[in-house]
Order: structure tokens, then C-alpha cells, then sequence
């Protein structure tokens, strides 16, 4: 693919949208014009891009860490895409690798730009988009990464050799970090540079895709850092294009050097997983805290730190080699309308900044007072403070709603609130609602039938798994529906065969899992296995003691094998540890 084209479409169709010449590098030797821009909403620790296939809107990650844009199979059927095999490719990720397939869009458009035709790898799991923009996109030009500001341009430069691309830096120190090209003499697809982690080099991918920073755990190990070492925690497991999760853990190291760009004690997750022809993803956190111009033309990437927690810390200055004081006030021009407001506060958010979060959100809904998702993203962040902004939050979720009945993560959750408060009813009203409008396919699906068999309505959750698992055979969440839709005939004590069948599929794909044990344990004493039950019970007891509902539930099987008196024991301990657990029990018919 050539250098003057995205996705098979000239840059030339891209220059009419913005085609601006940046004043402070225009010289007769660097020329330097934006070609397209790219507004970036954060959801949460994801950069989100909108787009369309015809008249139907589809949300992308924006990730640079994907060589190539990406859909996963159930989105390429939503969006009505023929899909080819590629029986000859894989996709790797984190989770793992992926088969793929490709296809090919005759009616895209990104940003309000329309793209005559733009392939897509057809891979892997869904991750709570449509799928992914890539390199083949990010890369063909130049691109700066403005994610504190939520734009991405498309820049053109030429003629501009050694020239410092940050333009925007007003004085400020600069880092710059030459990009590594591929043992071929090529240019890799990625944009990679070598790094400094304990004084050791490492190969880092700056991937905007990547919640948090990842360090493989073979090359942390060679750092001298381990799961073992003093002062490293467990974060669980992590989610990516492959079938598997990833186990992680949090891990303190002594500096990081990027660039120039140095960090004492920095805290950084390790993965364990193979990561290819690269040790590192340097994510979103790079990303919030810093503007990045990535010069594909050069090899070389521009960076200023702007502020903000970084590799868990919080510096409060630009980190230079002579230590100086610089001023990291923001010298952008504020947003001039209620989009910039939204996605602005939207990067305030994820970087924690939540006052000037909300200055902003407040900002949005005053301009566009008409416009629901702006008092969502203003509900999000109060649901998550005290109970006086918790009240405030609820009545922007209400309001958001009224303004656009059909948007189903706002359903979804204000009926996560709603279930939370005891109001049943509405919260099965909010949810049935966001069922009517997601596609078969979507992820969404997932939440949906949680909530339905949560809601005294198994029989509608399986109905919502089977479509799920219908339209994702190489997802790394399948061992999450193959539960669920156990855990729901469980509940309605219907169908339980199937129901072991689908907790023993979902042990497979992750052995020893107390939730799948618990919901395995419930099939055994609907069935009256009790020894079977009992078992699970013990190894879900055994790492989570102050599991209220397993301790319960224990005492039943207890009870029904001839154990009163252990059972009168568990039962016991169980609503000390939770009160309303017996209530609980009783929606299920299972009574002591």
C-alpha cells in the first residue's frame, strides 16, 4: 500500500475535510498539512472513533498496536459484510492468536470522511466495539496522538528531515525516540521504539489500544522482577483479540527511561503472555499524558508529557534529564463546541480529573441541551461519587434516556442501578428495552442475560447466550456465556445436562474458576449430587471464605446429604456474613 493512501482511498479525498498548514513548521524545506482529523471520545481507559457502514453507526477503538483495522465475525455480520477465509493468517493479541478472515466495506465512513473502499481483518473477540482502526489507517502518513485534547490528525510532511514536529510545545522540553525498522531494512507497521526499564533495554509497542502498559513477564523476569518479587500484586486476568485470559500482576520497578523521558519507582503490569517481536505495550496512560507526533516519514516520535498519573505515579513536572520546573499548564485553545467539551471532559475522566471533568461536561450539556449522550457521560462520573452526586447522576441517566430511548448502554445501566436499589421491575423494563434494540450479535448480549436470569428470567438470558455463542466461535468471553448460560438453567432448574455440559466447557477454557465452580456446584444439587456439590462448594469456600451465597448454598447440600448439624453451622455463618442471602435463595426455590 502506498504511502499517499488509506485503506485503498487517495489521501487527497481526506485533504478537503481539514487540508490546514501548521504555521510553526512551515518552512520552505518542511512542509506540513493535516489531512484528516479524527475526533476521540474516551469510554473509560478506551480511545472510542465513530463510524459508519451506510446508515448504521458503528464505535471503534482507536489502536496502533493493530497492524491492520480490524471487525470481529459478529460485527462483520451485523454490518452486513461478506466475509472470506484467510485460512494462511493469524492474528496475534493479547489472549493469544486468532484465525482470521477479511472483508471489504464499499460504504464506510469515519469521522463524517467517506472511504470508497476499506479492507478489515475479521478476527478474534468482540471488545465492546465494533473493532478496531489500525495501521493501515494510522500509518499510512503521519500521525499525532492528541488524546488529552481527544483528537488524532492525519498529518503530510515533507521535506522536513531532523525538524522537531512538536509544534505545539511552545518551549517546553521534547522528547524523541527513533522508531526500530524490521530486520528486512522495511519499516515496522507498529510504532516501536527501544526503551529503558531497571537500565536494561526493551522493545516497547506504544499501542493506544492497551488499557494499561504491559510488560512481558519472561522479559520483567530478566529486568530481575518477578510475581514473586517484593511489593508485586495480582490484578487478575486481562482480555484481548485471542480465546484466553492473561494473567497479570502489578509490579514496582526502579526507573523508566523513554526517550529521554525518565520516571523513578515506576509501577508497571507484567503479562504473562508471548507478545511476539516485542517486549512491551506502552498504553493508554502513555497516551492521556502525553501528545505524541509519530513521524513514519522520519522514524521518529515526538513526545511533550502534559500532565497526570504515569506508570503510577504522579509527576508535577515535565521529567527531564536537569530536573528543571516547566510549566505543564495547558496551552490549547478550549473546545469551541459542545463535541470538544464532550470529548475533553471524556480524557479528563480517564485520567482522573474529575472536577475539571465535570467543568466541562456541564459545558457540553449548556451548548447541546438536546443531546442524551452528553448527560450520560455526566451520569457516569456522578454515579461513581458520594450519594448526594449519586442522587444527581441517577436524574442524568433518567434524562439521558428521555432524550434517546433506544440507547442501550444507558439502559443497561440505569438498570444495574435499579437492581442495586431493589426496583425489579423497572430495572426488567430497562433491560428488556436494550434487548428490542441490539443486533443478535452484540456483545451487549452478555450484560443483557446477566441481568435477565438476575431478574427471575433465565429462560430469556439462554435465549440471549445462544445467539451470542452462535455469532462469537473465537471469543476470549466464551468461558463467560458458556457460565452464564449454565448458571441460568441452574436457576430455573431446567435443562440440567446441558447445564453441566456448559460449566465443564467453561472449566476448560479456565480451569478452577470459583464462579464456574459455584454455578457447577448449584447443577450437582439441583441434580442431588450432593458429595459433587459439596466438593465444588468446599473449593469456592476455600479461596473466598466470605463468599455469603456459597456458604449458603453449601449448607443446603449439607442439610439434603444428612449433615444437619454442619449445615445449621453453614447456614449460620452464612447470614452473618450476609442477611438478605436467605432471600436470595428463596427467588431461586431453594430453601433450607
Amino acid at each position: 500500500m502506498g504511502r499517499n493512501r488509506v485503506a485503498g482511498v487517495a489521501i487527497g479525498m481526506l485533504a478537503g475535510v481539514a487540508g490546514a498548514t501548521i504555521p510553526a513548521l512551515a518552512s520552505a524545506e518542511c512542509k506540513v498539512a493535516v489531512a484528516a482529523e479524527l475526533p476521540v471520545t474516551m469510554a473509560g481507559r478506551r480511545p472510542m472513533v465513530t463510524a459508519k457502514f451506510g446508515d448504521k453507526t458503528a464505535r471503534f477503538i482507536l489502536d496502533s498496536g493493530a497492524f491492520y483495522s480490524t471487525l470481529s465475525l459478529a460485527s462483520a455480520q451485523e454490518f452486513g459484510l461478506r466475509v472470506v477465509d484467510l485460512p494462511f493468517l493469524h492474528v496475534r493479541g493479547v489472549g493469544g492468536s486468532a484465525n482470521a478472515g477479511a472483508a471489504t466495506a464499499t460504504n464506510f465512513s469515519i469521522a463524517g470522511i467517506p472511504l470508497r473502499k476499506v479492507d478489515f481483518v475479521v478476527a478474534g473477540s468482540d471488545t465492546g466495539s465494533a473493532g478496531l482502526i489500525g495501521q493501515n489507517i494510522l500509518g499510512v502518513l503521519d500521525v499525532e496522538y492528541d488524546l488529552p485534547h481527544g483528537v488524532v490528525r492525519l498529518i503530510e510532511t515533507r521535506g522536513c528531515g531532523s525538524t522537531n514536529l512538536a509544534y505545539w510545545a511552545n518551549g517546553r522540553p521534547v522528547s524523541a525516540l527513533k522508531l526500530i525498522g524490521r530486520s528486512d531494512g522495511m519499516f515496522k507497521p507498529h510504532t516501536v521504539g527501544k526503551i529503558q526499564i531497571n537500565g536494561g533495554d526493551v522493545n516497547a509497542t506504544f499501542d493506544t489500544g492497551a488499557e494499561s502498559s504491559l510488560l512481558s513477564r519472561s522479559v520483567a523476569r530478566r529486568l530481575g522482577v518477578t510475581p514473586d518479587s517484593a511489593g508485586v500484586t495480582s490484578v487478575g486476568f486481562g482480555t484481548g483479540i485471542g480465546r484466553r485470559g492473561v494473567q497479570t500482576w502489578r509490579a514496582p520497578f526502579t526507573n523508566i527511561d523513554i526517550g529521554g523521558e525518565k520516571l523513578n519507582r515506576p509501577t508497571i503490569n507484567i503479562a504473562d503472555m508471548d507478545m511476539g517481536d516485542t517486549d512491551m505495550l506502552v498504553g493508554i496512560d502513555f497516551f492521556l499524558t502525553h501528545r505524541v507526533f509519530v513521524s513514519n516519514a522520519t522514524k521518529t516520535m515526538f513526545f511533550t508529557y502534559e500532565g497526570g498519573p504515569l506508570f503510577g505515579q504522579n509527576p508535577r513536572r515535565a521529567v527531564t534529564d536537569t530536573g528543571s520546573v516547566i510549566d505543564l499548564s495547558d496551552r490549547s485553545p478550549a473546545p469551541t463546541d459542545a463535541a470538544g467539551f464532550s470529548r475533553r471532559g471524556a480524557a479528563f475522566a480517564s485520567n482522573g480529573k474529575r472536577a475539571a471533568a465535570l467543568a466541562d461536561f456541564d459545558k457540553a450539556i449548556a451548548m447541546a441541551p438536546g443531546e442524551g449522550h452528553y448527560y450520560y457521560q455526566r451520569a457516569m462520573l456522578r454515579l461513581s461519587g458520594d450519594r448526594a452526586e449519586f442522587l444527581q447522576g441517577r436524574g442524568d441517566l433518567d434524562r439521558a434516556i428521555t432524550l434517546a430511548p433506544n440507547d442501550a448502554e444507558a439502559r443497561l445501566t440505569r438498570a444495574a442501578v435499579r437492581i442495586r436499589a431493589g426496583e425489579r421491575a423497572g430495572a426488567l423494563e430497562d433491560v428488556r428495552a436494550a434487548d428490542r434494540v441490539l443486533a443478535p450479535s452484540a456483545d451487549q448480549r452478555l450484560r443483557v442475560a446477566t441481568m435477565l436470569t438476575e431478574l427471575g428470567q433465565p429462560e430469556e438470558a439462554v435465549g440471549n447466550l445462544d445467539r451470542w455463542l452462535k455469532s462469537h466461535p473465537e471469543d476470549s468471553s466464551r468461558a463467560t456465556a458458556f457460565n452464564g448460560r449454565c448458571w441460568a438453567r441452574a436457576v430455573a432448574n431446567t435443562a440440567l445436562d446441558e447445564a453441566l455440559a456448559d460449566c465443564d466447557r467453561a472449566l476448560k477454557l479456565r480451569p478452577n474458576a470459583a464462579t464456574y465452580l459455584d454455578s457447577r456446584a448449584l447443577v450437582y444439587l439441583r441434580q442431588g449430587a450432593w458429595a459433587r456439590a459439596i466438593a465444588d462448594y468446599d473449593e469456592v469456600v476455600k479461596r473466598e471464605p466470605a463468599n455469603a451465597w456459597s456458604r449458603y448454598a453449601r449448607a443446603v447440600a449439607l442439610k439434603r446429604s444428612g449433615d444437619t448439624t454442619r449445615g445449621d453451622a453453614e447456614r449460620a455463618a452464612a447470614l452473618k456474613l450476609e442477611p438478605h442471602v436467605e432471600a436470595r435463595a428463596k427467588r431461586y426455590n431453594l430453601i433450607y
